[in-house]
């Protein structure tokens, strides 16, 4: 898929959490809530696994980065047919995307890409500027 740079597409929402196990729910609830505003119905067929995947990345960022980073950014950018998210946290570690599925089949990251995958959307990591974070950035076409 060929997909629009998600800082090029004209919409733009950025959602701000604490890193607590309530940041998942308000993360999907404003997912739903953007997916709305933005014209994308909660039947359409994307709707469901880009909640999914959502949760997964929000669950991960809880889970694994609460100690180094006290708040989790979600991303919201959306343009004609293509719908992408991002979340960030500070924590350094920047999980490798394509060897998720071999490496850790059923875990979260590996349901990430595979639905992803599925969707014929891309999944991208990208660090911070000085090192000390990542934004794990999804792009799906709708």
């Amino acid at each position: 898929m060929t997909a629009a740079l998600p800082q090029a597409l004209p919409y733009r929402h950025v959602l701000t959490v604490p890193a607590m196990g309530a940041a998942v729910r308000i993360a999907r609830e404003t997912t739903e809530l953007v997916l709305v505003e933005c014209g994308v119905g909660l039947r359409h067929p994307s709707t469901g696994p880009a909640l999914l995947i959502l949760a997964e990345l929000v669950t991960n960022a809880v889970r694994h980065a609460a100690a180094v980073t006290p708040t989790i950014t979600v991303t919201y950018a959306y343009g004609p047919g293509v719908f992408a998210f991002a979340v960030h946290d500070r924590h350094p570690y920047r999980p490798p995307l394509l060897r998720a599925p071999a490496t850790a089949p059923g875990s979260g990251l590996a349901t990430v890409t595979e639905l992803t995958a599925e969707l014929g959307g891309t999944a991208v990591v990208r660090g911070d500027a000085d090192g000390g974070g990542k934004s794990i950035w999804i792009t799906l076409p709708l």
